[in-house]
């Protein structure tokens, strides 16, 4: 097969992959939910349980008024949503789905490239924020910004805990060196990285960003039509990648039984399970205040996250 052909089909798969696993994700969290708090959820919108009712939201969005305020900084606030989506398809070009040539670009830094990609988030928050030219949008990006660059330390130390384990920043380098052992060993990275993650992607209960009880809906109060729709599947893409990277870095990615002929669906499997603990995250606890949210950050993940690196570093060495 020529090289552009393959990279053309890999591309396309990832695209596939990058559309369909967030719908996927969004209908379990309608119907999870529902069924937690003792409702059933979408139910007309598709033959059975209301599976299109994602798309039919999708749907709806397109048909909506695209209004962009008089006051706004018009190219900014257009781009922010496309700057808020755009870096999690690229990053699910790096995650490797099985073993072999199941991912669409192999990296030899690709810890370093995911997590460079992980931290444009905050740029879209604050490009959101301040285009809308509103009080409370503005509000938000600043919880934003500060929510953003304070968990982006513990994401990282926990990541680079795992990197030097591995010994390399290759995420199916990373998979090659991963062992059951650990998941004892790494355990604390692990949770941590995960906290970090669901606080990146601004999931309950660390959506004070948004908000909607005390700042309607922080920065993306201005947003209406489809605009609005990709911040929404920019949640939802996050979910699936942080998922993702929790699996590949700490929960072994392909390793289970039958890995050569099943390593994708182990990956599959292991994603789906972890976005269901996020989405009962949302079910289970209270939003964070401001300052217990940075509490817990700076007073508790990140002392665990350095421990764990020193830790990672003593049993390396000895």
């Amino acid at each position: 097969m020529p090289l552009w052909l393959e990279l053309v089909i890999r591309i396309v798969a990832v695209l596939a992959g990058f559309l369909v696993l967030p719908l996927v994700v969004g209908q379990a969290e309608h119907k999870v939910m529902a069924h937690m708090q003792g409702r059933v959820g979408p139910m007309y919108a598709g033959a059975y349980h209301g599976w299109a009712q994602l798309i039919a939201d999708g749907v709806k969005f397109v048909q909506k008024e695209d209004i962009t305020p008089r006051d706004a900084d018009k190219r900014v606030f257009q781009l922010a949503p496309l700057v808020a989506l755009f870096p999690y398809l690229v990053v699910l070009l790096a995650v490797p789905l099985g073993p072999g040539n199941l991912v669409a670009q192999g990296l030899d830094i690709g810890l370093f490239f995911v997590l460079a990609l992980l931290g444009v988030g905050v740029l879209a928050v604050l490009m959101s924020a301040w285009a809308s030219a509103n009080k409370y949008s503005l509000l938000g990006g600043l919880r934003g910004a500060a929510q953003l660059l304070g968990y982006e330390l513990p994401l990282v130390l926990s990541a680079a805990s795992v990197a030097m384990a591995a010994g390399t920043l290759s995420l199916p380098g990373i998979l090659d060196a991963w062992s059951p052992w650990w998941l004892l060993w790494q355990a604390p990275a692990a949770i941590v990285f995960f906290i970090s993650g669901v606080a990146e992607i601004r999931r309950p209960p660390f959506d004070m960003p948004i908000a909607d009880s005390e700042l309607v809906f922080g920065y993306m109060t201005e947003y209406t039509g489809l605009r609005f729709a990709f911040f929404l599947l920019a949640e939802y893409v996050g979910i699936v990648v942080i998922a993702a990277l929790t699996t590949v870095l700490f929960l072994g990615g392909w390793h289970g039984p039958f890995a050569d002929q099943l390593g994708w669906l182990w990956t599959l499997v292991k994603v789906f399970a972890l976005s269901f603990v996020i989405i009962w995250f949302r079910v289970t606890f209270p939003r964070l205040r401001e300052d217990q949210l940075q509490r817990l950050c700076w007073l508790v993940l990140v002392p665990v996250a350095l421990a764990q690196l020193v830790l990672t570093a003593a049993i390396k060495v000895i």
